[in-house]
Parts: C-alpha cells; sequence; structure tokens
C-alpha cells in the first residue's frame, strides 16, 4: 500500500496535543473507525508500549493490536501493527507553528496477497478517512480549557 502524510494545525500547546496523540486510547474519541481501546501494558508511554483498539469495518469487529517503536516526547511517536488485519507502521508528530501546533500523521503498509492489489484502494480510503477525522480532532483538542 502506497504511504501517505496529512498534516493539520490545532490551536493548542505542543504538549497538549501530543499528551492526546501519543496515547491510542484517545482515539475512539476523534477517529470514526474505532469503537473501543484498552492499554495492555503498564505504566507510562514509552517504546514497547501496546494497546489495543476495536473498531467496526463494513459490520464486523476488527481489533488490532500496536506497540510504540519510537517515543519523542511533544515531538512523534510511531507504531507497528503487533496483532491486526494489516501490518501497518504509522506516526504522528508535532511542531510549533505560529502559536500553534502543526500535526502530522503518517501511515505505511505492507499489504499482502489480495490486500496487495486493494492498497491503492486503501490508502485513498485512509486518507479520506484521516481528513474526516482532523476536523473532530480539532474540536476535542480546542475546545479543552
Amino acid at each position: 500500500m502506497p504511504g501517505f502524510e496529512m498534516s493539520t494545525v490545532i490551536n493548542r500547546r505542543v504538549e497538549d496535543v501530543f499528551a492526546v496523540l501519543a496515547d491510542l486510547v484517545n482515539d475512539p474519541k476523534w477517529r470514526r473507525e474505532w469503537v473501543d481501546a484498552r492499554a495492555t501494558t503498564e505504566g507510562s508511554l514509552g517504546v514497547g508500549s501496546r494497546c489495543v483498539l476495536i473498531g467496526k469495518a463494513m459490520g464486523q469487529r476488527t481489533e488490532a493490536e500496536y506497540e510504540i517503536t519510537d517515543y519523542d516526547l511533544n515531538r512523534r511517536v510511531a507504531w507497528k501493527t503487533v496483532r491486526g488485519p494489516l501490518p501497518l507502521t504509522f506516526f504522528r508528530a508535532v511542531s510549533v507553528t505560529d502559536g500553534a501546533t502543526r500535526v502530522t500523521i503518517g501511515y505505511d503498509a505492507e499489504a499482502r496477497g489480495a490486500m496487495k492489489l486493494a492498497g491503492p484502494l486503501l490508502a485513498a480510503m485512509g486518507k479520506r478517512a484521516l481528513a474526516g477525522d482532523f476536523p473532530r480532532l480539532k474540536e476535542l483538542l480546542e475546545a479543552q480549557p
């Protein structure tokens, strides 16, 4: 599947934005594809921390577990799939821009078999979903005191 990156600007401090984006347990609050999430490791977030995300796709329950592979506090966090339907790596990065926070999210997947043929379609669907979720993320973060 071809990888992609997308960005948006949120009118909040980098620290506030990173705190929400770095913890996948928050994803059901702003990502439509996920209905629940739970940490599967204890302690503070860092390399090796894991989280399970539960979603619904085409009427079917889906579950994927992700592990943090890179963690730079208030800058960048990256994950890989350790269990789930699609071998995926993704990152979320934040930086200061004009008194606000620029969020950049990128995905890359290693589609195999029949999924490989659907790669471009899956990438387009992923971009469309993320574009639709960015306003929810902005609303969530900008509404907080």
